[in-house]
């Protein structure tokens, strides 16, 4: 008996039905981290990913082992479109960082059995936030089979080995610098920045110009006086 076509896609599905975010607090720090880690792996070969659902093996049959983290990032695979991270079509790559955006709707059994999977499937460094308490916790390793090493915000600063970037806890909430020190920014942010930028620009082009004109009337004038403006 031929298979049916549609049932891998049974088998595994792109959704899981769950929304991306419950409010816009979390989506604004999904799409924070998804975008700036792209900007900041984007000369090596790493797949950031968020609310995409992972696959870490192959079943015969429901139920399929898979989670979708907020945000994933795979390091030795290459970016581009995916519908799912299958990971047996991925070179076998696990995630190695994954964060969780924490909702009100997200249990603390719920979050559990996400830092058990993560655990199982070989993630290197999950990372849990809440952005309206501030509540923060990690826990990191340095290969799959070695025990985890809890990071909580009395550990900041703290620098992540995978990715470089640091964590710092201000009084307004948690806070995501770049190697270099530039912090992490929401996309809109960036925008106004070079639209401000570009006015700016745009200003004293106009001043130059504006400079331009008034000397070129001055020496306009000194020529109807009969005066060589290169002379003086």
């Amino acid at each position: 008996m031929v298979q049916s076509p549609s049932v891998p896609q049974i088998l595994y599905p792109d959704s899981d039905g769950q929304p991306m975010a419950d409010n816009t607090l979390q989506y604004r720090w999904i799409v924070r981290l998804v975008s700036n880690l792209r900007k900041l792996l984007k000369d090596q070969p790493a797949f950031v990913a968020g609310d995409l659902l992972w696959y870490p093996v192959q079943a015969d049959a429901p139920p399929v082992p898979a989670q979708a983290p907020d945000v994933m990032v795979v390091m030795g695979r290459p970016s581009g479109e995916r519908g799912s991270y299958k990971q047996w079509e991925e070179a076998n790559i696990a995630p190695q960082v994954v964060f969780e955006i924490i909702s009100p709707s997200n249990s603390a059994r719920e979050m559990l059995a996400k830092q058990a999977f993560y655990g199982k499937y070989g993630v290197l460094e999950m990372f849990f936030y809440d952005p309206e308490s501030f509540d923060f916790w990690g826990l990191i390793r340095p290969s799959a089979d070695q025990e985890f090493t809890p990071i909580m915000a009395m550990n900041f600063p703290w620098t992540s080995p995978t990715l470089g970037i640091r964590f710092e806890l201000w009084e307004t909430g948690l806070e995501v610098f770049y190697p270099n020190g530039d912090r992490f920014k929401d996309p809109e942010d960036v925008f106004q920045e070079r639209d401000q930028a570009q006015q700016e620009r745009d200003q004293a082009q106009q001043e130059r110009d504006q400079a331009q004109q008034e000397r070129d009337r001055a020496f306009a004038k000194l020529s109807e006086l009969g005066i060589d403006p290169s002379q003086l």
